[in-house]
């Protein structure tokens, strides 16, 4: 198992564009569970197998998926996730009007599947010990200045990473399983200040 943190990819503009279709987001997501092929991912996700596998190729020129080395048969290729940490920085747009468009769809795409990931858990039937573990709060009425919410977000992504460095450590614990942790620390868009 793989311990290194992964590297960090910072999204350019090209990137961007060959990431932000929502059919995409959605077949990267599937990826995270594991490799498939084009007609598995298909089946999975509703769609037909040419499309798919016109989309897994854009992903792959883009650097997002790679071809899985010694599985599958050049009529059946299986693809996975490249490993790396992808960083989207909106300023980096702030004066490309175009691309921020492009960045504005590719995250309102990353919410609706974060948001269907936690929909998917909410409505998933746990037993035993995963029965009541899960947490969603709601801490929306803060008030912190920039420096301090930039300092808490710091903080959160600490422990997160602390927990995701013990997971790729070795070898899963009995009982684990993949789970979904979501961190969103922003400043209210409808707050009554002065948005900067």
């Amino acid at each position: 198992m793989n311990t290194e943190e992964p590297p960090k990819r910072r999204l350019d503009a090209r990137a961007l564009r060959g990431l932000a279709h929502p059919l995409r987001v959605r077949i990267l997501e599937d990826l995270t569970t594991g490799p498939a092929t084009s007609a598995r991912l298909a089946e999975r996700l509703g769609e037909n197998t040419g499309t798919v596998s016109w989309h897994l190729r854009q992903l792959a020129e883009h650097g997002f998926i790679e071809e899985e080395a010694g599985r599958g048969t050049k009529r059946e290729r299986w693809w996975r996730r490249v490993r790396a940490q992808h960083v989207l920085a909106t300023t980096d747009f702030r004066d490309d009007p175009g691309t921020k468009l492009v960045a504005d769809e590719y995250l309102r795409e990353m919410l609706q599947v974060q948001q269907q990931r936690v929909a998917e858990s909410l409505a998933a039937e746990w037993q035993g010990e995963w029965l009541g573990v899960g947490s969603i709060s709601d801490w929306n009425n803060m008030r912190l200045t920039a420096g301090q919410l930039t300092a808490l977000n710091e903080e959160l992504m600490a422990v997160v990473n602390r927990y995701e460095e013990l997971a790729a450590a070795g070898e899963p614990e009995p009982g684990a399983r993949q789970v979904l942790v979501q961190v969103r620390a922003m400043p209210r868009a409808d707050s009554g200040n002065e948005q900067v």
